[in-house]
């Protein structure tokens, strides 16, 4: 896959207000689009192997990466180097983040989608 075209690639839905969206992968790197409905929680969690880096398109959060919270909106991001925890709070109704991981999540994608 060369390009993204947002309209012709759905949302997946995750239950409990999240939506999330693929935009583009390669064995060392993924862009994912994830929507949150207001009080939308993403647990939080920390990752074994995988680096994230949260940009905030749309709306604002509260985040908490490893133990410290703060609000963040349209234009902020957090840093989670893989081991470290990090969850969110959806603020707004369609609170947009762009999540890139480093290597891609293979669990993201379907059996034939990971060549």
């Amino acid at each position: 896959m060369r390009y993204f075209e947002h309209t012709a690639t759905p949302w997946t839905e995750l239950g409990d207000g999240l939506r999330r969206k693929i935009i583009g992968h390669t064995p060392q790197l993924m862009s994912v689009l994830m929507q949150f409905d207001k009080g939308a929680v993403g647990t939080s969690h920390a990752h074994d192997v995988h680096d994230q880096i949260a940009y905030v398109v749309a709306g604002s959060f509260e985040a908490t990466v490893d133990g410290e919270v703060r609000v963040l909106r349209a234009g902020d991001a957090f840093i989670a180097p893989h081991h470290t925890s990090h969850g969110v709070l959806a603020l707004e109704q369609g609170s947009l983040l762009l999540d890139q991981f480093s290597p891609r999540r293979d669990d993201y994608l379907p059996p034939d989608a990971q060549a």
